[in-house]
């Protein structure tokens, strides 16, 4: 019997990911999977205080307490004599702290907690190799915010994960991503469809704030995928236009109207706040960079306008570019 209950891990999209591998686990294993409330305030609540806590640290502990006494105590409501916790088998995981915790709620519930060590005699590495045979999703944090906001701090990456974009455009190598090649990956198998996941070297790009003023007012501006500034500000104005790109004198940054944008695109947005907040296909707008540029590593920023501007301009871009790896999915 398999019981899902990770309150814990952040962002949702990280916990529907996680929480549609482990389904397809127990499918594989041919066992019954119960889902538990996704009770994320009340977990925040428990680890007040921790949030500076390094990992297998106070807050840990207060994780594993609160995780394992509400799987102890659903595994005796349905009259189960054990239970177990995938944890076990974490290296970033203290063993003894997960064993101590285990067996004082086991004697609470009267159930016994089996604790072996996974992780001895190369199982760690044994794990690593079943895991890739079964093309499993392989996290690479434990799920809790504080934790992966420290270890990318230590990592010096930024911490994307985090990063959701207004316009709900599905960020290349985001959560959401990942989750979309999941679900694609069980449609395969669904359909006998034989695939490979296959690992890539990609340059990727996010984008914090961005604004667009013109004589100190802010005005609606949507900006392409892969636009950045050298320093995340610039001012100026417009010098020329090629067709339809208009070109600011100063830090590569050029414009196109919204009718520009829809014919390119084939699109028929209203207004560029509808572009904002419902903007199609990461793929497509790639696509659109390279209709208007020929340079496929160009990486000025292009904003979408209403109107192309007159008068002085002021922008701000805050926005990261970064190696990154990602998974993809091929039919084979």
């Amino acid at each position: 019997m398999g019981f899902f209950y990770d309150p814990n891990i952040h962002p949702y999209s990280e916990y529907q990911l996680r929480l549609l591998d482990v389904k397809r686990s127990c499918k594989m294993l041919d066992i019954e999977l119960i889902e538990g409330e996704y009770d994320t305030h009340s977990w925040l609540e428990a680890v007040r205080g921790l949030e500076k806590e390094p990992e297998k640290g106070a807050r840990c502990a207060v994780c594993f307490d609160k995780r394992f006494e509400v799987s102890a105590k659903k595994a005796y409501e349905i009259g189960e004599k054990s239970f177990t916790s995938t944890l076990l088998t974490s290296p970033k995981k203290s063993l003894r702290q997960l064993t101590i915790v285990g067996d004082r709620l086991g004697k609470k519930f009267g159930i016994k907690f089996i604790a072996p060590d996974y992780r001895k005699a190369s199982g760690t590495q044994e794990q690593n190799i079943l895991a890739k045979e079964a093309s499993l999703y392989r996290q690479d944090y434990c799920g809790c915010i504080f934790g992966l906001t420290m270890q990318r701090e230590n990592q010096h990456k930024l911490a994307d994960e985090l990063f959701s974009p207004i316009s709900k455009q599905i960020q290349a190598e985001s959560i959401e991503a990942r989750l979309q090649l999941y679900e694609k990956r069980w449609d395969f198998e669904e359909k006998n469809i034989a695939y490979k996941i296959v690992k890539e070297r990609f340059l990727n790009w996010r984008q914090s704030f961005a604004h667009l003023k013109i004589k100190k007012e802010t005005v609606p501006a949507y900006f392409l995928p892969y636009s950045t500034l050298k320093k995340s500000y610039s001012r100026g104005k417009i010098e020329y236009n090629i067709g339809e790109l208009y070109y600011m004198n100063r830090d590569e940054v050029k414009f196109i109207t919204l009718k520009e944008y829809n014919r390119l695109t084939q699109n028929s947005y209203s207004s560029v706040e509808e572009l904002i907040f419902n903007a199609p296909t990461l793929e497509s707008e790639i696509k659109l960079r390279h209709k208007l540029i020929s340079n496929p590593f160009d990486l000025s920023s292009i904003l979408v306008v209403t109107q192309i501007p007159t008068q002085k301009i002021e922008i701000v871009n805050i926005s990261y570019i970064y190696e990154d790896v990602k998974d993809v999915l091929y039919k084979v």
